[in-house]
């Protein structure tokens, strides 16, 4: 469902996947090969949200802010997050069921673990690994883990064409 709030409606780039049972409202912008899946909520009532190129956005994850929030390329949601931050980068793998709160910023690839919550305007450095509750750099992510992100980012927009091409949308 896709509506329109205060005269803002979302921006769907014609080649992304956008499930027909997720809620998409306001000021969101999704870029190229990206797909949202059933269940998602991205509100944008509090600022713009912007997703880029290639990203995957899995079942039942809720993103919002109470500023402006921008995912950008490659970045791999996993099911039931809770993306509250600033700034996500490139190539990042946020884990399932993780919390990542208000004014964080995650640089380029890095991992937030499974489970791990990040409290308010935590920085994570570029090719960490954040586990634990609250979370906590744990060390650096290896060259396999990058190739992770990337191959599920990858398997996503594949994912994403073939519903696309079925008219699941």
């Amino acid at each position: 469902m896709i509506k329109s709030l205060d005269g803002k409606t979302p921006k769907i780039h014609k080649d992304a996947f956008v499930s027909e049972f997720a809620y998409l409202v306001g000021d969101v912008e999704i870029g190229a090969y990206s797909s949202i899946w059933p269940g998602v909520v991205i509100r944008a009532d509090s600022g713009k949200i912007t997703i880029g190129k290639n990203t995957c956005v899995q079942d039942n994850s809720v993103i919002h802010g109470d500023a402006d929030v921008e995912i950008c390329d490659s970045v791999v949601i996993g099911h039931r997050v809770m993306c509250h931050a600033a700034v996500v980068k490139n190539n990042v793998l946020l884990g399932n069921g993780c919390v990542v709160n208000d004014g964080v910023v995650i640089e380029r690839e890095s991992i937030i673990g499974s489970g791990a919550m990040i409290i308010e305007n935590m920085k994570i450095p570029s090719k960490s690994l954040v586990l634990g509750v609250p979370g906590r750099v744990k060390g650096e992510i290896k060259e396999k883990h990058i190739e992770l992100i990337k191959s599920t980012a990858e398997h996503y927009v594949e994912k994403g064409k073939l519903y696309k091409s079925e008219g699941l949308m």
